[in-house]
């Protein structure tokens, strides 16, 4: 039994036990990520319907090849203008009378397409289903991280032998990239951030055209995907010669994401992992600086559960694989965030991120 083929017969487990009044006859997946998840295609148009049988993928003729060389699943090459529409012609002749689907990727009128052609189906909203299990990852998951994290780590440090004052910030996004694809990266997880000087202190910054200039912080986030997979890290980097100031406010957000690292463990509450963090900053008098959450989840996506903030209370499980990355963000200084890419252990986390954490002077 292939891997594919488990988890969908845990999703189809984990539906079993829906209440008997929503608890579909089928299940409808439409949101890519969570397809090759449970069948490991990776083409741009499809929609997966699982069921107590099996399940089957629909797809269009470009993909005819490619959906067979990747699933172990029933196949339907469809011609319609939409699978949206070819998907009612699946499921009239099955007599389901309960669909299940995920509402947050399944649009209102796609939903309208299915509704209009099935009358006397009931749509029911059943969400995150596949996320949920997606959560804890497998052994073979976790290895592609690791890949992942490898060429991240490895593309930064040939990066970094190129970095100078004067060149842009652009030009240097550029080289990061270019070194991840030369490792062996699929592509860059997103779209990596290199911010100089105040421009640090947008969080999510993109490179501008701006030169990268002496003396000046200069923040660096970046990822690549490696066999479907994501890594993620943030690292802080001064060309020159740091004031006090520039080291206190590093070391202050080196100790919260110490204190968060010390926090992730199994059974740990994800907001006991943020709180971690924030203690810190506040306790030096920056808490107010830091204004998104701590870290999260990672995988197929670059975000995805479990989320580490204030408000989110998921149990963390062995398996699990997060981002732990607090950040101070100052306008007329520039802002600090340092991240890990980490698994969740029996007996607490492993840091798979090798990249030092210091302030990497040049």
């Amino acid at each position: 039994m292939t891997e594919f083929r488990t988890r969908r017969e845990r999703l189809w487990e984990s539906l079993t036990q829906v209440d008997a009044n929503h608890r579909p006859h089928a299940y409808l997946v439409s949101g890519l990520a969570n397809i090759r998840y449970l069948t490991g295609f990776t083409g741009s148009n499809a929609l997966l319907l699982v069921h107590a049988g099996g399940a089957l993928l629909l797809t269009d003729p470009r993909y005819t090849t490619q959906s067979a060389q990747e699933t172990d699943c029933s196949r339907s090459i469809v011609r319609a203008k939409s699978l949206f529409q070819a998907a009612p012609g699946k499921i009239k002749p099955r007599g389901w009378k309960r669909i299940g689907f995920d509402p947050s990727h399944v649009a209102c009128a796609s939903l309208e397409v299915l509704r209009d052609a099935l009358p006397g189906v009931r749509f029911v909203p059943l969400e995150s289903q596949v996320e949920r299990l997606r959560m804890v990852k497998s052994a073979s998951e976790i290895e592609a991280i690791r890949r992942a994290v490898r060429i991240n780590s490895e593309a930064f440090d040939r990066a970094m032998e190129h970095l100078r004052p004067g060149i842009s910030e652009n030009c240097f996004a550029a080289e990061i990239d270019y070194q991840m694809r030369l490792l062996g990266a699929e592509r860059q997880a997103f779209e990596t951030i290199v911010a100089s000087g105040p421009r640090s202190a947008l969080v999510h910054a993109r490179p501008s055209g701006d030169p990268i200039l002496a003396n000046e912080l200069l923040l660096i986030d970046m990822g690549a995907h490696c066999g479907g997979y994501a890594s993620d890290m943030t690292r802080m980097a001064f060309p020159g010669q740091p004031d006090r100031k520039t080291k206190q406010h590093h070391a202050f957000v080196l100790e919260a994401q110490l204190a968060a690292l010390d926090a992730v463990k199994p059974g740990a509450s994800s907001v006991a992992v943020d709180r971690a963090a924030r203690q810190v900053l506040k306790r030096h008098g920056v808490g107010d600086a830091f204004v998104h959450s701590t870290g999260h989840g990672l995988g197929l996506e670059v975000h995805e559960p479990p989320r580490v903030a204030k408000k989110y209370r998921t149990r963390l499980e062995a398996g699990m694989v997060i981002t732990v990355e607090p950040g101070i963000y100052l306008p007329d200084f520039g802002g600090i965030r340092i991240e890990d890419t980490v698994v969740v252990t029996p007996h607490g986390c492993e840091v798979l991120t090798p990249t030092p954490k210091d302030l990497h002077v040049v």
